[in-house]
């Protein structure tokens, strides 16, 4: 006999159909390995001895990449929640589940796990391909090289909690515009303005911000003001995602749809 009860799995089947069906998922997944493997195999090709980069990270530098991709992220992230609520079809979701929290749990799951999976590949693809055209500099560096594919797999990890972060704040705000703006606002804008006021402790709060976390997880050696360990700086990032996911579940019980 077919029964039809909501179950975790089915709830995550759908929610993989949705995201995989439309059009923006693949345009924009796309864009995101473009990206990281474009400015990586530019950074790899431009690359000179003894050149004003000299100092930065290796592994920084090939993921220099991370700053348009992570722009990428946040917008289907946001286009996975708050896309449902501009189309109306949130009411037909929330009808078939009516708990309501397996929806966004699902919707969390399945981005974080296509977002970290669409950037490792990227990443472990781009670092090897640039390391080819920077052999004989003193940037070459092996992908078995200790620290190098940790490091690779942390930063892939730490951009899809940024994408956890932007699918909340969608949720939340259950408005693609307004989704985008806070964001933009928390990871960009926010902290700039804090960097340029006269205070010694902006730093320091600066530290917490997403964007710097993620900034620490492409460093192969970490700088003094950036976090000391990865594991440290993904945790900062889980928090900022659960306090997201965290308020768009407390939003979701309590609103109407």
């Amino acid at each position: 006999m077919t029964t039809f009860a909501v179950t975790p799995s089915r709830v995550l089947r759908s929610e993989w159909h949705k995201l995989w069906t439309v059009r923006s998922t693949w345009i924009t997944l796309l864009a995101v390995s473009v990206a990281i493997l474009g400015v990586g195999l530019t950074m790899g090709a431009t690359y000179e001895t003894g050149g004003g980069d000299g100092d930065v990270d290796t592994v920084l530098m090939l993921l220099f990449g991370f700053q348009i991709a992570q722009i990428m992220i946040a917008v289907l992230g946001v286009l996975f929640t708050a896309g449902e609520y501009s189309t109306g079809m949130i009411r037909s979701t929330l009808t078939a589940v009516p708990r309501r929290l397996p929806v966004l749990w699902g919707k969390a799951a399945v981005f974080g796990t296509v977002s970290f999976g669409i950037t490792l590949i990227s990443v472990l693809v781009t670092f090897p391909a640039a390391q080819a055209l920077l052999s004989g500099t003193d940037k070459e560096l092996a992908l078995t090289a200790p620290g190098v594919l940790t490091t690779l797999v942390c930063a892939s990890a730490g951009l899809a909690l940024l994408g956890l972060i932007a699918l909340g704040l969608g949720a939340v705000v259950r408005s693609v515009p307004g989704g985008i703006g806070a964001f933009f606002g928390l990871v960009l804008i926010v902290p700039v303005i804090l960097d340029m006021l006269p205070y010694d402790t902006m730093q320091d709060v600066l530290k917490y911000f997403p964007g710097k976390a993620l900034e620490s997880l492409t460093m192969l050696h970490p700088t003094p003001d950036a976090y000391p360990s990865a594991w440290a700086a993904l945790l900062a990032l889980a928090l900022w995602a659960g306090a997201a996911l965290g308020g768009a579940s407390l939003l979701l019980k309590r609103r109407d749809a």
